[in-house]
């Protein structure tokens, strides 16, 4: 069939004849061609083909011209496009009755159907099922066969509970905790030779539970015991038995003690096991689980089994008693910080594999890191080692030794920092002070150091370092303690009046007052509270008879300075000037400037422990 344009009076309605023509929607012969151009001139329409000099646009009447003489002729392509508009392009029908159709086709074409969607859900289910296994893998695995990608993971990560670490740390390793080290060797005997305990009937305890503070080498003694014993070592994390589905970590504990059973005789540690041991009362339901497998386990294997469970923690407090009860850890073994001669072997151990100066004096730089632990002396070498390599020095020299103690102590220098010439005075008078009052004064500590250079958030600094460790301290170190503190703000008030005091003594007196409030309610030194220890909260009646207490010390420690610094001033100018001259002065430089002064007279025991500096 084909559609003609419907014949329009073109004088009557030009822009109806125009809209139809560029529809492309009828067949157009040379009539509507010819009624077009009418329409055309009529509407004024054809000046958009006319040529403009103006505007330099040429004609474009030829490009319409054979537009239209292919839309008179039938070769227009739109006709071609759309079937049913020209004779060359009809529209082709045609009639199907639906009772001729054939039944066996149709069958076949919904059975094909039917195996598509089948093959399409099936698929759809394979990839879905590929995507959930690479998921649950990448959670890393819940135990089951089958889930998990191990393409992606080292076997050893895979399977770490049934796999020992390889250890080759000896007793040779660990220094500076004798005492924990001796008690732990029978169990490298027991690991040796099980039969030598055995034979009496001995047997040694089921747990070993390592404590301190962190840093003292409690992970290092239980690698060095297998190492020494020669067995395997399974080494987890409490941390490492938890993860987001319920029962993983109970099913984590059962693999390693079936493990373990296996390679025995061997060792087991848990390190920070108050990440699974903590009382119960503060854990949730899936958490209970794994201590209670825990405890199962403990209770399930006996000592000639040749498994001895090691754990080590820095909270032994919050562990559940059923834990810590004999039979399970019923050995308990404290790893403390390492007194001087355990700081030096320490030292002497991480400093043997460096090039030394023939300056460095291990033994002072012992002396002058009391407190320090094995992970902070291996952190005091590194930075003196990482000072050297920056000046580009071939041996490590005592000057980067004791940058790097300085370093940790003090804090980092702040040599950029801009400070007023009076601000810098006032720092060297109130650090001097200290220093002045600290010489003076039975029972204080030896100076090591004083420095008016910025270092941390402290303008100045005066260091102090007793001369042997300290197992307790007496009630004279204590009020000479105060006096040292009350030191700087006494300076300032008399070198520059009351008026011009500052805040830089406020941490010198919230030391102070935190100092004599230990000494009052929980040190049971002062005549008018009594020997006996105060709670936390204490009643009213009580906590005013503590704070008048306290008062009364701190007033008496500040009268004290300040009886001893204006008998001493003009050592107080004197150290002050050196300071604003030198920035830093070490116990040597403060002895020399001094002891030509009349103004500071050492007694015996103070002279002895400033040579010793």
């Amino acid at each position: 069939m084909k559609r003609g344009i419907k014949p329009l009076d073109g004088k009557r309605c030009p822009e109806s004849v125009i809209r139809r023509f560029e529809e492309r929607s009828h067949a157009i012969d040379s009539k509507g061609v010819a009624e077009y151009l009418r329409a055309l001139v009529v509407t004024n329409a054809i000046e958009e083909y006319l040529p403009d000099e103006r505007l330099g646009k040429p004609s474009s009447l030829p490009t319409l011209l054979q537009e239209l003489e292919q839309r008179a002729s039938g070769n227009d392509d739109e006709a071609f496009l759309n079937p049913g508009i020209s004779d060359k392009k009809p529209l082709h029908v045609v009639m199907v009755d639906p009772k001729a159709s054939n039944r066996s086709t149709r069958f076949a074409q919904e059975l094909f159907s039917t195996i598509l969607f089948t093959v399409v859900v099936g698929l759809m289910w394979v990839m879905g099922a590929a995507a959930l296994q690479k998921y649950v893998g990448s959670l890393g695995g819940i135990g089951t066969s089958g889930v998990g990608s191990s393409a992606t993971y080292a076997p050893k990560d895979l399977n770490k509970e049934i796999m020992p670490e390889k250890n080759v740390k000896t007793f040779k390793d660990v220094k500076g905790c004798d005492d924990a080290k001796q008690e732990l060797e029978e169990v490298v005997e027991y690991l040796k030779n099980p039969g030598k305990f055995t034979r009496l009937g001995g047997k040694l305890p089921k747990g070993i539970l390592l404590t301190g503070a962190p840093g003292t080498g409690k992970t290092l003694l239980a690698k060095a015991i297998a190492g020494e014993a020669g067995v395997p070592f399974f080494y987890r994390a409490g941390s490492e038995f938890e993860e987001m589905f319920v029962g993983v970590g109970a099913r984590r504990v059962r693999s390693l003690f079936q493990a373990a059973k296996k390679k025995a005789p061997c060792i087991i540690f848990i390190d920070e096991i108050d990440a699974v041991g903590s009382t119960r009362k503060q854990w949730e339901g899936h958490t209970k689980k794994t201590l209670h497998q825990l405890l199962v386990e403990m209770d399930g294997f006996e000592q000639n089994e040749g498994i001895i469970l090691m754990a080590a923690t820095n909270l032994p407090d919050i562990l559940d008693p059923a834990l810590t009860r004999p039979g399970r850890f019923d050995r308990h073994i404290v790893v403390p910080s390492p007194d001087v001669r355990g700081r030096q072997e320490i030292l002497d151990l991480y400093l043997q594999d460096k090039p030394l100066g023939d300056d460095v004096d291990v033994k002072a730089i012992a002396r002058g890191t009391p407190g320090f632990n094995g992970a902070d002396l291996a952190n005091l070498v590194n930075i003196a080692a990482i000072k050297a390599a920056v000046e580009g020095a071939d041996k490590l020299t005592a000057a980067q030794l004791e940058f790097a103690k300085d370093r940790i102590i003090m804090g980092t220098e702040r040599k950029t920092m801009f400070i007023t010439e009076d601000s810098k005075k006032l720092t060297a008078y109130h650090e001097s002070g200290h220093a002045i009052v600290a010489l003076n004064t039975d029972g204080a500590h030896p100076i090591h150091k004083a420095t008016i250079m910025p270092r941390g958030s402290a303008l100045g600094m005066v260091t102090q370092l007793p001369s042997h460790d300290e197992t307790s301290i007496s009630k004279k170190q204590l009020l000479a303690r105060l006096d040292v503190c009350m030191g700087g703000r006494v300076a300032e008030e008399l070198i520059f009046g009351e008026d011009s005091i500052t805040t830089g003594a406020s941490n010198d007196i919230h030391t102070a007052t935190e100092l004599a409030q230990y000494m009052v309610s929980t040190c049971g030194m002062s005549d008018a509270i009594g020997p006996i220890y105060v709670k936390e909260r204490p009643g009213s009646e009580m906590q005013s008879r503590i704070d008048a207490e306290v008062v009364k010390l701190l007033r008496e420690a500040y009268e004290r300075v300040k009886q001893l610094l204006k008998k001493h001033e003009s050592a107080l100018h004197t150290l002050a000037n050196a300071l604003l001259e030198y920035e830093t002065l070490g116990a040597d430089d403060i002895k020399q400037i001094l002891n030509p002064y009349g103004g500071v007279q050492l007694s015996e025991q103070q002279q002895e422990e400033l040579a010793l500096t």
